[in-house]
């Protein structure tokens, strides 16, 4: 992913009020991010737990995405599969994140939802630039598994957009 500026990220959100854009809190090593191993930038806001961004490169610039999830939930045992990056965590370390939809659909109500890795991590795992708990059965190369993570968030994004 190609580094992208605040003013940028701040710009794209399609899916959220210029209150809560402006409420933003961006990640806290935001100029120290690896941009060379991100296919999308998320992170959930250091102020509001039960926030989260997704910043998506797609057609020459940037989509932005707010989600919510709940802050934190009753320990819960066994595994969980983020739906993006296909890496197996303990349970709690996967949450339901919900997009509300954007333009009128969005304003009706309308959300969609997915469980992806609760730190927003997919790019490092997929990569193997970060381990998670539970270990991985899947062996296919990695760049295989950073092809198939962009093919899930574009369709991800595409749910959010339509």
């Amino acid at each position: 992913m190609e580094p992208v500026s605040a003013a940028e990220i701040r710009g794209a959100f399609v899916n959220s009020t210029k209150s809560l854009v402006k409420a933003m809190t961006l990640p806290r090593d935001f100029d120290e991010l690896p941009w060379e191993s991100l296919d999308y930038l998320g992170w959930r806001d250091p102020k509001a737990p039960a926030r989260a961004y997704l910043v998506v490169p797609r057609d020459g610039g940037v989509a932005a995405i707010a989600l919510g999830t709940a802050a934190s939930g009753k320990p819960r045992r066994g595994t969980g599969l983020c739906d993006l990056c296909h890496t197996a965590h303990q349970v709690t370390d996967v949450a339901l994140f919900a997009a509300r939809r954007a333009g009128s659909a969005g304003r009706a109500g309308n959300t969609v939802g997915t469980y992806i890795c609760a730190d927003l991590a997919c790019s490092l795992y997929v990569r193997g630039l970060r381990d998670p708990e539970v270990p991985q059965g899947e062996t296919v190369a990695a760049e295989v598994r950073v092809d198939r993570l962009g093919q899930r968030l574009d369709s991800f994004v595409g749910r959010v957009l339509a």
